[in-house]
């Protein structure tokens, strides 16, 4: 251990137990999906807080995603101190499901109106302060509980230089003061980037002047619809060995609790598979300078929550932080198994949001009965589809082991039970 800090593990399992100790002084509330831009939100992100998810209305971020997929998987792991705001139910066999395997109550599910949901929330008597994973340009300024300024300007890829951690050297470019076409840009490769991109939206790998051109088209219709302000462009970090997310949890006293770190999944573009865990063997000693520079930094300009940043390892051990989310994870939940996974001798475990079967969740809950009751299987978030007329399940889910090779022996039998996974 890093003998300059002591920093220790968290030892509960929910993020409700995480954030128990800051939310004791009015009442809380969780909102659990992303805002949006597509002409189906109620509430479009589209004033002050512009998020890059889709360039065009065929491209944007889908409702399903965004208010289904995405908080089921958070409220999975919310546990009953906080409310969990959404705005479409789960699935009465997938709370079923959890309530059996994650031991929370979820009584404290809060559904509100997809319509009206920030507007009652901005005059809601009940919730004086809502945690969110992004500020919201409908939700009254008073009523985040980060400063809705300072939680936007600690997400913007602009500002990563500024947490005090060595990160690839990068610009930024303010497209109002500044022509797309004046820009110097490097040779390849190099990465750019918008400032506030959903889910690995807005990051482009420019390789060739296809990729290149490509990551121009796309800029230029975010300028085009009014959603982008800055990008940056930024180094290319080569010969990396991998690719971790770093997560802890900083209090409002600026004291800090490790979550966990994963090995991330990405595909050759840099999007997001998913994350890879050994609880036992991770030793997150050696990102502890970057976790307490980050924790700092963001402790001084009033954030507390969960903190995730990305880092790349190269052949020379150097580190380097890619991103840094001041939010719940993708892979937060995964973290959060620790300690019942260990409980279990399962000391190695994969999440996924691209999992996919054929029939209904009910079906499959019966299908998979055996792995899911020992725990080789936790499925945090699942929805029913339809395809040519045949039912199938998209699911988020976690495939355990005690080592690499069990975990890696169960998902092939899970495969051939008809788990298909499709990165």
């Amino acid at each position: 251990m890093n003998s300059k800090y002591n920093f220790q593990y968290f030892q509960g399992s929910s993020l409700s137990d995480l954030f128990a100790q800051d939310v004791t002084d009015t009442s809380y509330g969780f909102i659990l999906n992303y805002p949006a831009t597509a002409s189906w939100a109620a509430y479009p992100n589209l004033k002050k807080y512009f998020i890059q998810d889709g360039s065009s209305e065929a491209t944007k971020t889908s409702f399903d995603k965004i208010c289904q997929k995405e908080p089921w998987k958070i409220l999975a792991v919310l546990g009953d101190r906080i409310p969990g705001i959404v705005i479409i139910p789960p699935p009465k066999s997938l709370l079923q499901y959890w309530q059996e395997h994650f031991g929370f109550s979820y009584s404290n599910i809060e559904m509100m109106d997809r319509l009206t949901y920030l507007d009652d929330l901005s005059h809601s008597v009940r919730f004086d302060k809502l945690i969110t994973l992004f500020p919201f340009d409908h939700l009254k300024i008073e009523k985040h509980a980060i400063d809705s300024d300072t939680h936007y300007r600690l997400l913007s890829k602009v500002t990563l230089a500024e947490l005090g951690v060595q990160c690839p050297k990068y610009d930024s470019y303010n497209l109002h003061t500044c022509n797309l076409e004046d820009i110097q840009l490097p040779q390849f490769p190099y990465l750019i980037k918008t400032s506030h991109g959903l889910s690995g939206e807005g990051t482009y790998i420019i390789k060739s002047l296809s990729d290149l051109n490509y990551c121009l088209e796309e800029i230029r219709n975010y300028l085009n619809i009014k959603l982008l302000d800055k990008i940056i462009v930024s180094e290319f970090v080569k010969n990396q060995v991998q690719n971790y997310c770093v997560q802890f949890y900083v209090n409002k006293v600026g004291e800090i609790t490790l979550i966990g770190t994963t090995r991330q999944l990405v595909t050759p573009e840099g999007n997001y598979l998913g994350g890879l865990i050994d609880y036992r063997n991770t030793d997150m000693s050696k990102f502890f300078e970057m976790i307490a520079a980050i924790g700092q930094s963001a402790h001084k300009q009033g954030y507390f929550g969960v903190i995730g940043f990305d880092v790349l390892e190269d052949h020379d051990g150097q580190f380097y932080a890619i991103d840094a989310n001041f939010r719940v994870n993708g892979s937060t939940p995964l973290c959060l198994q620790r300690h019942t996974l260990l409980g279990l001798g399962k000391e190695v475990a994969k999440y996924s949001s691209d999992y996919r079967m054929e029939g209904t969740l009910d079906s499959i809950l019966v299908t998979l009965k055996p792995e899911l009751d020992r725990k080789d299987l936790i499925i945090l978030s699942a929805l029913e589809k339809v395809k040519y007329g045949k039912i199938y399940t998209e699911i988020y889910a976690i495939v355990t082991g005690e080592t690499i090779e069990e975990m890696q022996h169960i998902e092939q039998k899970l495969q051939n039970k008809g788990l298909q996974w499709l990165p």
